[in-house]
């Protein structure tokens, strides 16, 4: 049997800004986990984008 999740890990989607920007098709989304308790704000990571071929920073939507 699987254990039950506790309620601090959720799972986050990050989305690129640079992409969202340039009005380019496409979107580079990641999914990620956080700890809620020590992460209160939302996330910010470098991600590479494969569509612009560069690393690029990805923030948390929703």
């Amino acid at each position: 049997m699987a254990k039950k999740a506790k309620g601090n890990r959720v799972q986050v989607i990050l989305e690129c800004t640079e992409h969202k920007a340039s009005g380019l098709p496409g979107t580079s989304r990641y999914i990620t986990t956080k700890n809620r308790k020590v992460t209160t704000g939302r996330l910010e990571l470098k991600k590479y984008n494969p569509i612009l071929k560069r690393m690029t920073v990805h923030k948390e939507i929703k």
